[in-house]
C-alpha cells in the first residue's frame, strides 16, 4: 500500500481512508480496468439475446474477446492468489461475474427448453465456468497458438453441443 500511495501521490492513510484495505483497493483497480476497457458496451449483445442459443454464443464471444485484454492482470492474480488473501477475493470477484454469466446462459437455455436433459442447472454452470476458464483460454491460446477467433469459435461450438438439448430432443 505505501508503494501505490507513492505512486498515486497521496498518503498512505489517504490511500486507506477511500479503499479501507488491501482487498478493496485490487478489487477497485480490477473493476476499474473493466470500466477502461469498456465492458458495459461489450456486454449489450449478450445482454440483448433473446435466445438461450443467442445468449450462449454472445456470452463466448464476449468473454473470449474480453479474456486477451485482461490477461495480464488476470495472469498476475493468479500467480499470487494462493499466498495474497486481497489478489485471490480480487480474482473471485472477477470469476464470480464470469461464473454470473455463465449461469445467465444456461438458465436462458433451461427456460427455452434447451438445456440438454443430461444436465442440471448446477452441473451444467459448474461445468462452463470451467470449460471457459483463463487457464483453459491461456492453454489454447498461448501454448497451443489458436488465433482468439479460433477460440471463440470452437468453444460456442464446444459448449452448444454440450449443453443445447438437439432436435432430437436428447
Amino acid at each position: 500500500m505505501s508503494d501505490i500511495a507513492v505512486a498515486a501521490g497521496v498518503s498512505r492513510q489517504a490511500l486507506y481512508l477511500h479503499f479501507g484495505s488491501r482487498t478493496e483497493l485490487l478489487i477497485a483497480t480490477t473493476r476499474y480496468g473493466d470500466a477502461v476497457l469498456g465492458l458495459d458496451e461489450r456486454l449489450l449483445r449478450y445482454q440483448a439475446a433473446t435466445t438461450g442459443v443467442a445468449t450462449l454464443e454472445a456470452f463466448v464471444e464476449f468473454w473470449g474477446n474480453y479474456i486477451p485484454e485482461i490477461y495480464g492482470v488476470a495472469k498476475a492474480l493468479l500467480a499470487v492468489r494462493d499466498t495474497d488473501e486481497a489478489a485471490a477475493a480480487a480474482w473471485n470477484d472477477r470469476m464470480d461475474a464470469v461464473r454470473d454469466g455463465c449461469r445467465n446462459v444456461i438458465e436462458a437455455l433451461q427456460r427455452d427448453g434447451m438445456l440438454a436433459p443430461q444436465w442440471s442447472r448446477d452441473e451444467a454452470i459448474d461445468l462452463s465456468w470451467t470449460m471457459l476458464s483463463v487457464r483453459n483460454w491461456e492453454h489454447l491460446t498461448i501454448e497451443c497458438g489458436w488465433s482468439p477467433s479460433l477460440y471463440v469459435e470452437r468453444m460456442q461450438t464446444l459448449l452448444a453441443r454440450t449443453f443445447v438439448r438437439d432436435s432430437e430432443g436428447v
